[in-house]
């Protein structure tokens, strides 16, 4: 057996040797989308390596099978309850979930989407599940012999964290410090990353004092200097905030992947396809280089989103796609 694990883990690390760093979410609300084969040969086609969904699909399970795409499988809010009552419920959603697609590349499990429990966006109520879902998914993963490539995390946004500017001043809030900081202990002691919604979009469509060049990262000279570190864009502020809310938590070796970042084409403030081309492409450049805090070190980011999703709501949130439904690209997009 301790064979047959060393050979996996040589044959994942040698697939992931050179893999791109840049993914994108593959939201699903939305009722013009093509069919799922069709969606996974649009990846490849584009040399997009890794995708983010939000819950278990059998049918783009299986249509992911063999395609070299890492995946980051989302545990729905919903069923975090289920999976955070009994050791068995987990293993379960791990057998069923991840172990009945052994040719598919499964890189993060991310228990939950934006929960924290003083965030009024309906999903309060599932705090209470979030530490104890990871727990019992964690021991899962690891009995089956995945412990080793699959990292469980939760994605969090913004607003865990106050005092974000300057980023050195970033702490997690203390309001919700029994719920955050278990967590990102949890994250330091199994070497899992820590999943970061981040949006310079939002911060700027929300604020009358941030430049529209600073969230496009087109700023032409430094904008916030603080201490030894300069910072021409908001997206590494934003980063960098998170790191220095975890050095102050005693989590400075937990890593961020930016599990969401991207830019509206149309419906609010700030949105066009120009700036959207603007942002994204911009982004993929960035990350490669790390940020002031971390040089050096290429920040895995998943582009949100694909598609567009139609049954969205309000207006904003049904144009964040790349592609169009019936897949071309809205606006050129260098995803190396």
């Amino acid at each position: 057996m301790m064979l047959i694990a060393l050979a996996l883990a040589l044959l994942f690390a040698t697939t992931n040797t050179g893999a791109s760093q840049i993914g994108t979410c593959f939201g699903m609300r939305a009722d013009n989308l093509q069919p799922l084969p069709a969606v996974v040969a649009q990846y490849n086609r584009h040399n997009i390596e890794r995708m983010r969904i939000y819950g278990p699909n059998p049918s783009l399970s299986q249509a992911l099978s063999g395609s070299g795409i890492e995946l980051m499988l989302g545990v729905l809010n919903q069923d975090l309850q289920h999976i955070a009552s009994s050791q068995s419920n987990a293993n379960s959603w791990v057998q069923d979930n991840i172990g009945a697609y052994p040719n598919v590349h499964f890189r993060y499990v991310a228990v939950g989407n934006e929960i924290r429990p003083n965030f009024n966006n309906g999903a309060a109520q599932y705090a209470p599940y979030v530490l104890p879902a990871m727990q019992n998914l964690q021991k899962a993963i690891n009995q089956m012999g995945y412990g080793g490539r699959i990292k469980v995390s939760t994605a969090m946004e913004m607003g865990i964290a106050i005092n974000t500017s300057p980023p050195s001043a970033g702490q997690f809030d203390p309001s919700i410090s029994n719920y955050i900081n278990p967590i990102v202990s949890f994250m330091r002691d199994n070497g899992s990353p820590l999943l970061l919604n981040c949006y310079p979009y939002f911060a700027y469509a929300y604020s009358s004092t941030i430049d529209l060049s600073f969230a496009l990262f087109t700023s032409t000279g430094t904008v916030v200097h603080d201490g030894q570190y300069a910072y021409q864009n908001l997206f590494d502020a934003m980063v960098d905030s998170i790191y220095s809310a975890l050095e102050k938590a005693g989590c400075p070796s937990v890593a961020i992947v930016v599990s969401e970042s991207g830019w509206p084409t149309m419906g609010d403030k700030g949105t066009s396809i120009d700036n959207a081309k603007t942002y994204n492409n911009n982004l993929i450049q960035n990350v490669k280089k790390g940020t002031p805090k971390r040089p050096g070190a290429y920040l895995e980011t998943y582009i949100f989103d694909m598609y567009n999703e139609d049954l969205k709501t309000p207006e904003r949130e049904k144009h964040w796609g790349l592609f169009t439904a019936n897949g071309d690209l809205k606006y050129p997009v260098n995803f190396n």
